[in-house]
């Protein structure tokens, strides 16, 4: 959440950041919208601040008077004006409070200054490259029909057992997705991480913390009965789990890692990406999360992403780096990188993390924060896929596939898996 003071004080810079994220007109007319409640606010405020003065002065004229012999019917009578008057200012205020609050809530983060402009994707800055795709559409067959073929995954299930973009793994996809689970959990372990296995359900507090909520409302799913979400991401749980909390400075920084199923019901999908596995309403993923100083947020960034590259990597997975510019940049973020792997099949490279600094924007919504020398400030955070399973399955199954009939799992997987090659 945006600093409301930084809005007062520099209205200015909210409307560039809304500019360059290419947001529309009506949420530059909720900065002034903002701003209008927050004057109101800050008069009514004013107003307490002088009513409480002249409280003090009267209950002194009281008691100047008392001693004295004199009246003071007059002065009581006062005194109970300014109490009711102050006992609605309170109303006001929190009214107003709340109003400043939920449109806040709307706000996108800032983009650093090191991000660049542009208005979508298509001004995505590549930063790096590593390894070369040996294969390309006709070379090999796409993985959901390799999977439909051998019975390995099974997409008619999955729908009479949910709806559309459900899908079963069988045999030895189903134990390619656990090794890859395991391995990467392995990994991010040995690099300084945390394993944490959180809830898969949590509150609107929660979601409102990291910034799904209220924003992206209509693409999560919601338990009917009970304040409970399906989680999107782990990233909501792992962040949430210091919300409201203020954590020792020499203990930063804190690095957590997690694997859960993710849930989105991704309304906006279509063409070739409904089929298969690459965006299925459930899929798992392997999560990380950073909690750290503010002056280190975007070098730990660089850190981060380099961790989630590490796994694709030790697979041999060819892949790209990419910077968002500013209009493709997420809600929440203040700087992210994509990282593309090459899938042979449709023959370009397709997101299979993306990794975020947010600054002090979602500790801002959960209220974390540090104890510095300084007295307590805001953590900054950070989060990456580390990697979407799925996908990274997919990647395989295309870029090992040999003759269209046989898939050479990587090395790292092998004594997990107890073979060399899954047979189609």
């Amino acid at each position: 959440m945006i600093d409301i003071k930084l809005l007062r004080e520099t209205p200015a810079v909210l409307e560039e950041s809304l500019r360059n994220r290419n947001y529309p007109e009506d949420a530059h007319r909720t900065l002034g919208e903002i701003l209008d409640l927050d004057k109101q606010w800050r008069s009514i405020k004013k107003e307490e601040e002088l009513l409480r003065a002249e409280r003090n002065k009267n209950s002194a004229l009281i008691n100047e008077a008392k001693k004295n012999g004199e009246g003071t019917s007059d002065l009581i009578a006062r005194s109970g004006e300014i109490a009711k008057r102050i006992k609605e200012i309170s109303v006001e205020t929190q009214t107003l409070e709340d109003q400043i609050k939920g449109q806040l809530l709307y706000i996108p983060n800032i983009p650093d200054d090191s991000v660049p402009l542009g208005k979508d994707e298509n001004s995505n800055m590549e930063v790096r490259r590593w390894s070369e795709p040996s294969k390309s559409s006709k070379d090999v067959i796409e993985h959901h029909e390799l999977g439909e073929r051998s019975g390995y995954i099974d997409f008619e299930r999955g729908v009479k057992l949910a709806q559309h973009r459900f899908s079963v793994l069988y045999g030895p996809l189903a134990k390619l997705e656990r090794a890859l689970i395991n391995f990467m959990l392995s990994v991010h372990i040995s690099r300084g991480y945390k394993e944490v296995a959180p809830p898969y359900l949590v509150n609107t507090k929660a979601m409102t913390g990291t910034g799904q909520l209220p924003k992206f409302k209509d693409e999560l799913y919601k338990c009917a009965d009970d304040d409970l979400w399906l989680i999107p991401t782990a990233e909501v749980p792992l962040t949430n789990l210091f919300s409201g909390e203020v954590i020792d400075e020499k203990h930063l920084p804190i690095k957590l890692t997690s694997f859960t199923p993710s849930f989105r019901r991704e309304a906006g999908a279509y063409g070739k990406d409904i089929k298969g596995l690459i965006r299925q309403h459930q899929f798992d993923k392997v999560e990380l999360v950073r909690f750290v100083k503010p002056e280190t947020g975007f070098d730990e960034l660089e850190s981060l992403t380099k961790d989630a590259e590490n796994i694709l990597q030790l697979l041999g997975l060819p892949y790209r780096v990419m910077e968002l510019c500013s209009g493709d940049l997420g809600f929440s973020s203040a700087k992210t990188y994509d990282i593309e792997v090459w899938l042979p099949s449709q023959d370009k490279y397709r997101e299979i993390s993306s990794c975020s600094c947010f600054a002090d924007f979602q500790a801002r919504r959960a209220n974390i924060r540090y104890r510095s020398p300084r007295g307590p400030e805001f953590v900054h955070t950070l989060n990456g896929s580390a990697l979407a399973v799925g996908r990274t399955m997919v990647a395989i199954l295309e870029n090992f596939q040999e003759d269209k009939k046989s898939v050479v799992i990587p090395k790292p997987l092998r004594d997990f898996m107890g073979a060399d090659t899954i047979e189609f």
